[in-house]
């Protein structure tokens, strides 16, 4: 279950540091139903998505840090679940992206649990 989990991590973490990538490079206005999230907002949570990038990281090099990685996984989380309730109160009718967030939402939680029940670091 540990492998799995940091497996889990690693790819969340390189995920999470593709979507900060993503966010300075591109606008908020390139995914029609995230429009109404203002621009700091939407830079702020690239800051955010980096910070998590490293909190589920940061146990790997020190294991008195193992703490992080629940956290980041759930304020990660929490992100995705910001981006599906913005979705739905847009009035988008493709639901492809809500279904991705929801499916990275899903991971976050799984590496949560896991890190404060079932292995933690």
């Amino acid at each position: 279950m540990n492998v799995l989990l940091w497996v889990l991590q690693i790819l969340l973490a390189l995920h999470t540091i593709m979507g900060a990538i993503w966010k300075y490079s591109n606008s908020e206005q390139s995914v029609g139903s995230l429009k109404a999230l203002p621009h700091g907002l939407w830079l702020s949570l690239g800051v955010i998505e980096l910070a998590c990038a490293a909190g589920l990281l940061l146990p790997l090099l020190l294991k008195s840090k193992g703490n992080l990685a629940p956290i980041a996984a759930i304020v990660i989380a929490a992100e995705m679940g910001l981006y599906a309730v913005v979705h739905l109160r847009s009035g988008d009718t493709n639901h492809g992206e809500l279904i991705y967030w929801l499916v990275v939402a899903a991971f976050c939680a799984f590496i949560a649990y896991g890190r404060f029940v079932l292995k933690p670091i």
